[in-house]
């Protein structure tokens, strides 16, 4: 099968962005029917480092037309297949789209970039391009598609960073991996190196077509042809032209799988001793992060506690089973820094126990019942430890941390010890924390500045205070806390960016009446009562 791919020039003059379209033509014009395979890189009709949403628009405006028309020609003239990456105009913007295009010049497939960028992803106000992405946060199979009888895959850029992704491509079983990329800041050494490690993870052919940034620069380029085997068959490094070779696409790589073991693809071997628990999140049942999941949202507060004990891991489960966005509960460190959940500080409420939980050790709250007084069927259900939730909610769920040990600013504040917990479970983007203690929420802040802080309620009836001390601390969310606050109250946080909560609504018409006000999570102690309504 013979491969070409094509790397044009590119500028970071926005002026320059016709004249780098045009050239890219000619260099289509020199394709002819020797070729089975041609590939074309990220942005073909945006060869320019446009500025802003307007800039790249304009450019998907100017130049996708023709450059769609030009690769079906081009595919129609020399017989073979196309993939092109450029803009695909959809409700909501542009998206980045490898288009796939048959020997007859009809499109036949589009890849979405599973894994868009941040330049991508900001808005116009934030310096970035503003493109359609919501597809990213949706659950989705690796795009595979079959032509003539090969199985491709596909990565675009960015997505050659995610490592963890390779595997799960794997799987797929694919021949031909098409990659359409900038990566303009990486060299050409860390290239080589990133493709050979695709290759050789996923046995199968990468055919990966870029840009230059100029003849003598070392950096992006490299559009390259790699082996199942890890072998560069071509690398174009920073040259303009057409990069030509020939490979057998069927042809795979199998080693012994250990000593003395049977030939396997590589990611076969690997799979046999994976232990995926060791390190991040995975899989179907992770959510959005906190920072892109939707709002309006219901928070089951302290779980779904009118089914199971509060603060319990049946309550819990029971809320994220049923689809909660968020979960909300308390953290108290018992006497010897095991750090539990329970909303009281005392234990008389919650369980057949007396006193305070930081004045007992971990050990002995164990011998407590924390389900009895709630319900025969919970009898012995155990306090629960921050880590026993994290262990099986970690990214199922967004979660709403109320350190009840920072609102009474206790010297020992287990800050570093939380924080800790949640590093090692990996989801500090899907927590945040809540507190009324605001020099607790500057230290978190400063500790740990990429977990977000929400304000709570410190005992000041005024319905713009908690606002004020907001706007003050840079945090990004409130937790109101009923009936101290007004509809001005909601307008005000808004207008200045900042997310509302509201503690707490368990009758509908109520829970009615903060939607229409404008709050954007409602903390609920009967989760699917208020769920089935507002869903109404």
């Amino acid at each position: 099968m013979k491969i070409c791919v094509i790397q044009p020039k590119y500028s970071f003059d926005p002026r320059d962005a016709r004249k780098c379209f045009e050239e890219l033509l000619m260099l289509m014009d020199k394709c002819d029917s020797s070729m089975d395979l041609i590939v074309l890189p990220e942005y073909s009709d945006a060869l320019a480092d446009v500025v802003g949403k307007e800039g790249f628009y304009g450019a998907v405006r100017e130049f996708n037309e023709t450059l769609m028309k030009k690769a079906s020609e081009t595919a129609k003239r020399c017989n073979s297949l196309i993939f092109v990456n450029a803009g695909y105009k959809t409700e909501n913007g542009v998206r980045n789209t490898t288009h796939a295009i048959d020997r007859s010049g009809k499109i036949v497939g589009r890849y979405f970039k599973a894994h868009p960028a941040p330049s991508e992803v900001k808005t116009d106000a934030e310096g970035g391009h503003e493109l359609d992405v919501a597809y990213s946060y949706e659950i989705a199979e690796p795009y595979v598609m079959e032509i003539e009888g090969l199985r491709f895959g596909f990565l675009t850029c960015y997505d050659f960073y995610f490592y963890e992704n390779f595997a799960r491509i794997a799987r797929e079983n694919v021949d031909i991996i098409i990659g359409c990329s900038l990566q303009r800041t990486d060299s050409h050494e860390a290239l080589s190196i990133i493709n050979k490690f695709l290759c050789y993870n996923t046995n199968a052919y990468l055919v990966r077509a870029s840009v230059s940034l100029g003849e003598d620069v070392k950096k992006c380029g490299c559009s390259m042809v790699v082996a199942p085997d890890g072998k560069t068959v071509l690398n174009m490094e920073s040259r303009v032209g057409l990069g030509i070779c020939d490979i057998d696409p069927r042809a795979k790589y199998y080693k012994p799988a250990g000593h003395m073991g049977a030939p396997k693809a590589h990611y076969e071997y690997i799979e046999e001793g994976r232990r995926p628990w060791l390190y991040r999140n995975g899989g179907a049942s992770v959510v959005p992060f906190d920072q892109v999941m939707k709002y309006p949202r219901i928070c089951a507060h302290r779980g779904f506690n009118t089914v199971a004990p509060e603060n319990s891991m049946p309550a819990f489960g029971a809320a994220v089973a049923l689809g909660a966005e968020e979960i909300e509960f308390d953290l108290w460190s018992t006497k010897d820094g095991v750090i539990v959940s329970c909303h009281d500080s005392t234990l008389d409420r919650v369980s057949n126990g007396t006193g305070k939980i930081y004045d007992h050790t971990y050990a002995e709250l164990l011998e407590l019942d924390f389900g009895a007084k709630y319900g025969e069927k919970f009898a012995g259900l155990k306090i629960p430890t921050f880590e026993e939730i994290l262990q099986k909610f970690a990214g199922r769920v967004i979660m709403n941390i109320h350190v009840k040990i920072w609102d009474h600013e206790f010297e020992c504040d287990m800050l570093e010890e939380i924080v800790a917990l949640i590093r090692k479970y990996d989801c500090s983007q899907h927590v945040y924390f809540m507190t009324s203690s605001d020099k607790m929420i500057r230290r978190a802040m400063e500790y740990a500045s990429d977990i977000r802080c929400c304000v709570g309620w410190d005992g000041n009836k005024d319905p713009m205070s908690m606002v004020e001390r907001a706007i003050k601390l840079g945090a990004y969310k409130i937790q109101l806390f009923k009936p101290y606050f007004t509809e001005e109250t909601v307008k005000k946080a808004h207008e200045h960016g900042i997310l509302c909560n509201v503690f707490f609504a368990d009758d509908p018409q109520e829970a009615r009446k903060y939607r229409e006000m404008g709050i954007d999570t409602i903390l609920t102690n009967d989760y699917l009562n208020i769920s089935n309504t507002l869903k109404k």
